[in-house]
């Protein structure tokens, strides 16, 4: 490795400095659902990003009674034939928390006891809870039981606009499988900062091929390093149980993402985009371990829902650059390939420096502009498109007048 190679590996991970101050890793915290069946009851633990929660209850942090009824109005179990429970919550407290990937913010912990109707008992059941979802469509509800299996995901459905209920089975073990592969799924779609460092890796690549085989090659091999840097991390972290200060983590993927910039607009790294999508991408699987760590599953639960959770992420990694790969390619064989990687990077070093002040404390609104694009991940395909399509246009723009001034 050469020495500028280490000293760029060593930049990023020196973004691990711990410092004072927020880090804001996505867009939307999360909820967190507990449930513990006793007897003839289920008890839930109830765990709510405050300031979600006003947004979306207009109810302040010291209206207690409020913020009480709202989650009452807000969480609906039923049984199988659509008989409601009964629902009644316990204790309402507001409380300074640290949520692993978000850093310092406060949080609403609530208790509640559901019960059943008579003969319908607490094994099986529906969960209607849209507490916070209804309003902020990005927002995220976890659902585990007290013995650490995951249960399953609350969110809205981006076709409908609804959020459905959540069918929930405590009367035996239920394979995690499914809720965690649509867990990991919406994480990498919402997590803005892993694209954008993934995408900017594959502008070098496929802009400095000589060939669309050989940017197809190069593209595939930074994609593939990525996968497995952060799928290594991911498991260590996970089956270790390894836990790490959230905020320096946060901090270094920005630093991933300038350096990543800065090799886009001049090589830096020449031809080894794959080795640093490797090295850093290890720094990107430790916040994905994050949500994993956040649910307390069981060892058993945990190795199912790992696969799951990372099969989904790689999923949708790899749709979104069969997306963007057209567009790559497209922009990569323009006359006007200089301003496309420049713009690109610059795009990208403007999103990561924004990030960076924002982890270390400085919050500020190229941070949150670049964080709302995780609400709509489109975007980041949309602008390859784009700019491959302004080449183009202008090609034959600059045909056509050519053609026109022979006449």
């Amino acid at each position: 490795m050469s020495r500028r190679l280490l000293l760029l590996v060593l930049a990023a991970l020196c973004g691990a400095v711990p410092v004072p101050g927020r880090a804001v890793a996505h867009p939307m915290p999360h909820s967190i659902v507990t449930l513990d069946p006793r007897g003839a009851t289920v008890a839930a633990s109830l765990q709510v990003p405050v300031e979600d929660l006003a947004l979306a209850s207009g109810v302040g942090p010291a209206d207690l009674e409020g913020l009480r009824r709202y989650l009452h109005d807000h969480l609906h179990p039923r049984a199988l034939d659509g008989t409601p429970w009964t629902v009644a919550i316990g204790a309402v407290t507001v409380t300074g928390d640290e949520q692993a990937d978000t850093g310092p913010y406060r949080e609403l912990r609530a208790d509640a006891v559901l019960t059943p109707p008579p003969g319908a008992g607490t094994g099986r059941f529906t969960l209607g809870y849209d507490a916070v979802v209804h309003q902020v469509v990005t927002h995220t509800v976890f659902v585990a039981s007290r013995s650490g299996d995951a249960l399953g995901v609350i969110a809205v459905d981006p076709r409908t606009m609804a959020v459905p209920d959540l069918t929930v089975t405590l009367d035996r073990h239920r394979s995690s499988f499914p809720a965690m592969l649509g867990l990991g799924a919406r994480h990498i779609v919402e997590g803005t900062d892993h694209l954008l460092f993934l995408l900017v890796l594959l502008i070098p690549a496929a802009f400095r091929a000589r060939s669309g085989r050989t940017a197809f090659r190069r593209i595939g091999a930074v994609t593939l390093a990525f996968t497995a840097g952060h799928s290594i991390a991911l498991a260590v972290s996970a089956l270790t149980r390894l836990e790490l200060p959230a905020r320096p983590v946060e901090a270094a993927i920005a630093v991933t993402i300038l350096v990543g910039a800065g090799h886009a607009a001049r090589p830096l790294f020449p031809d080894r985009e794959p080795l640093i999508a490797g090295l850093f991408g290890l720094v990107h699987g430790l916040a994905f371990a994050f949500t994993l760590a956040e649910l307390h599953l069981s060892a058993g639960s945990l190795i199912v829902s790992l696969l799951g959770f990372n099969l989904g992420i790689e999923l949708v990694q790899l749709l979104l650059v069969a997306l963007a790969l057209p567009a790559l390619l497209v922009a990569a064989r323009s006359r006007h390939r200089r301003a496309v990687r420049l713009a690109g990077a610059a795009l990208a070093a403007v999103a990561a420096t924004g990030w960076l002040a924002d982890r270390l404390g400085f919050p500020n609104p190229v941070a949150r502009a670049a964080d709302t694009a995780g609400a709509h991940p489109a975007f980041l395909v949309g602008a390859l498109v784009l700019t491959a399509a302004v080449p183009l246009i202008a090609g034959r723009r600059g045909r056509l007048s050519a053609a026109t001034t022979r006449r």
